[in-house]
């Protein structure tokens, strides 16, 4: 990739894209890592050796001796969840806590929304959604309500105990006759003023930090949670996360402008998955559908559950590249299929109104939606040893180039295991 003064790196699918991998090998080079959106229900592992390290809010960036590691306005932070991953980081021996910065406009994600999460999907019954269960939603829908409680109100202990009892209160109220909870107001407030005089120090402004390092010719890296298909407006809506997960909500999300940002990396995969509710035209299911799962260890690192698999998604991939802007791909796990006799490609989609190759905003016609199917013939030949383009298999390097036709977005790197060193810069 050329240099860049910021860059995005967005998922390109449903999430699980293996951003935490690429964002780890690009944090090398940068200055500050940053995430802008989302919560402990993104899951980012990153093996460095033999070790496997599994970031839920932290950018994956800390990995990397130096590099300054924020987290934006636009993040939910889950305090106890995120003092936790910090002292086990210090555990294994990573100088952490100095370089994490949060920004005071984030919003605090409590105890009580995890349990509103969990009764809200209950009174969904068979409509559910497929949350994760970690509280995202309803701390957002409280941001919106402009009732949340900031990261930077804990710098006031009475004020912070005060707004925590008054919004636990109001949580149990909502939670009354749903068969979860309540929760302690009081011992909430206890709890979480522990972690307060410890949080004060990390407390910043990300947008101040961020303009001055693009200003220094420091490079930035803004790391992205979910992917772009679960964005609140333009993903699968209702089955999408709560917040901006496309490369526009970027620079809101840690407080810059957006032309402050030059470069915009999606992270794809050789095929499709997905975790929870809602439509997937390229899933398959049955043996090559288990095959796909197995082979790429396609369970979640967040809660466990097992993924929904599918082939690649060509209209998926056109419709991230536009909404995301995008200036380059990275492709991951090209390594799964490897084994594969014979490969296929979602090309377009089989409708009631037709043949159409873009993605469609009315869930009843994607949900309706057969895949047209292009067949490609496999490698059968390992991957995991390339760290050129030249020594991929010729129909691996065939399919490469195929994904890129059909994305429209040079592919700039290309997966081919899950250690560090498993990367070939193709661009």
């Amino acid at each position: 990739m050329s240099s860049y003064r910021c860059l995005v790196v967005v998922g390109a699918q449903w999430g699980d894209e293996g951003k935490g991998k690429i964002v780890d090998m690009l944090a090398e080079d940068a200055g500050i890592v940053a995430r802008y959106q989302g919560g402990a229900n993104a899951g980012h592992t990153v093996h460095v050796g033999d070790q496997e390290f599994i970031l839920h809010q932290i950018p994956s960036g800390i990995l990397h001796e130096g590099k300054r590691c924020l987290l934006g306005n636009g993040v939910v932070l889950d305090i106890v969840q995120f003092f936790e991953e910090l002292d086990g980081l210090i555990e294994r021996g990573i100088d952490a806590e100095s370089r994490v910065g949060i920004s005071g406009r984030a919003q605090l994600l409590l105890e009580y929304h995890k349990l509103l999460d969990q009764a809200n999907e209950r009174a969904r019954g068979a409509a559910r959604i497929g949350t994760t269960g970690k509280g995202i939603g309803p701390a957002y829908e409280e941001k919106v309500a402009r009732r949340g409680i900031r990261v930077g109100d804990l710098r006031d202990p009475e004020r912070a105990r005060t707004l925590v009892i008054e919004a636990a209160e109001r949580a149990n109220q909502r939670l009354e006759g749903s068969g979860v909870g309540p929760i302690d107001p009081d011992q909430l407030a206890d709890q979480i003023l522990t972690y307060a005089e410890r949080v004060r120090p990390l407390i910043t402004d990300t947008g101040i930090e961020i303009s001055r390092a693009i200003e220094e010719e420091n490079p930035v890296l803004l790391e992205g949670a979910q992917g772009a298909l679960l964005d609140l407006d333009h993903g699968t809506y209702p089955y999408v996360t709560a917040s901006t997960t496309t490369a526009g909500g970027a620079a809101t999300g840690v407080g810059i402008g957006p032309t402050s940002i030059d470069r915009v990396l999606g992270v794809i995969k050789a095929y499709t998955t997905r975790v929870g509710s809602g439509p997937m035209p390229s899933e398959v299911e049955g043996p090559v559908g288990e095959r796909l799962r197995e082979l790429g260890g396609e369970f979640g690192a967040t809660t466990g559950r097992a993924r929904r698999c599918g082939w690649f998604d060509a209209v998926v991939a056109r419709y991230s590249a536009r909404l995301n802007g995008m200036t380059g791909l990275a492709l991951t796990k090209l390594d799964v299929l490897d084994t594969f006799e014979e490969i296929e490609i979602v090309t377009a989609y089989e409708t009631d109104e037709g043949i159409i190759e873009e993605f469609p905003d009315d869930l009843e016609i994607l949900e309706r939606a057969k895949p047209v199917i292009e067949k490609v013939e496999g490698w059968q030949s390992s991957t995991t040893e390339a760290r050129k383009l030249e020594d991929l298999p010729p129909n691996a390097r065939a399919y490469v180039e195929k994904i890129e036709e059909l994305a429209g977005v040079p592919i700039e790197y290309i997966g081919v295991g899950t250690k560090r060193e498993q990367i070939i810069r193709a661009g």
